[in-house]
C-alpha cells in the first residue's frame, strides 16, 4: 500500500470542487474503500495512483481502478469485457462502453458477499494480460467530439465518470463541446467541463 492512495482515501481525487471537503465522495464510502483496497492488494497487483485515483497494475499493465462515485464505489476493469463467467456482477459503465466493465458496491456486507467473485475477476483479468489478449473496438456509434473522446481515452477516471452520467447529461456535453467550430475552443470546453463531469452533473446543471 502506498501513501498516495492513503491521501486519496482521506481527501479524494481533487478533480472537482468537493475534493478535500467533508462532501467529497470518499467520505461517503470510507469503510467500503478500505475493505476493497485490502482485497485488491491481496491479489498480487501493484498499487499505484494514476489519474488521481487508485490504479492496480500487473507487470506494468493496467488491470483495474478503485474509485468513489456518488451512488457507489466502483472497481473498474480496463478489459472487463474479456472476463468470462461473471456477467451477473460486471456492468457496463455506460451504454457505449466497449472494453471497461464495473462492479458496483454500496456496503461492506455486499463486498463480503461478492468477494469470491471479485477475486475471480481479478485473477481472470491478470490471465488476460498474461495471454496478451486485446479488445477489438468497434466504431463508436455516438457522435462524441474528437477532443472529448481523446480526453476520455487518456483519463480512465474521467471516462468512468462520463459513462456513469445519464444519457441526457452525456448529450449535454456532446452538444456543448461539439458546437464549437475551432479545435482549440473544443479543447478548452472539455477542460472547463471536467470538474462538473466528476460531480455527476450535466452541462446545464449548477
Amino acid at each position: 500500500m502506498i501513501p498516495e492512495v492513503d491521501q486519496y482515501l482521506e481527501k479524494g481525487c481533487g478533480r472537482c470542487p468537493l475534493g478535500g471537503t467533508p462532501d467529497c465522495k470518499v467520505h461517503t464510502w470510507p469503510e467500503e474503500l478500505k475493505q476493497l483496497r485490502l482485497i485488491i492488494n491481496d491479489c498480487g497487483l501493484k498499487e499505484e495512483l494514476k489519474w488521481s485515483i487508485p490504479c492496480y497494475t500487473w507487470q506494468g499493465n493496467n488491470i483495474l481502478t478503485l474509485s468513489a462515485l456518488k451512488e457507489y464505489v466502483g472497481v473498474g476493469f480496463f478489459k472487463g469485457v474479456l472476463i468470462e463467467g461473471q456477467d451477473d456482477v460486471l456492468e457496463k459503465p455506460g451504454p457505449n462502453s466497449q472494453s471497461a466493465r464495473l462492479i458496483k458496491f454500496t456496503s461492506v456486507e455486499q463486498i463480503i458477499t461478492l468477494e469470491p467473485k471479485l477475486r475471480d475477476c481479478i485473477r481472470k483479468a491478470i490471465g488476460i494480460e498474461q495471454k496478451g489478449l486485446k479488445v477489438e473496438f468497434k466504431q463508436n456509434p455516438e457522435p462524441i467530439p474528437e477532443e472529448l473522446q481523446n480526453a476520455l481515452n487518456e483519463d480512465p477516471a474521467l471516462n468512468q465518470a462520463f459513462e456513469s452520467l445519464t444519457p441526457g447529461r452525456q448529450r449535454s456535453y456532446i452538444l456543448h463541446i461539439g458546437g464549437a467550430k475551432q479545435t482549440k475552443t473544443r479543447i478548452s470546453r472539455v477542460e472547463k467541463c471536467t470538474s462538473k463531469i466528476f460531480e455527476g452533473k450535466g452541462f446545464h446543471e449548477y
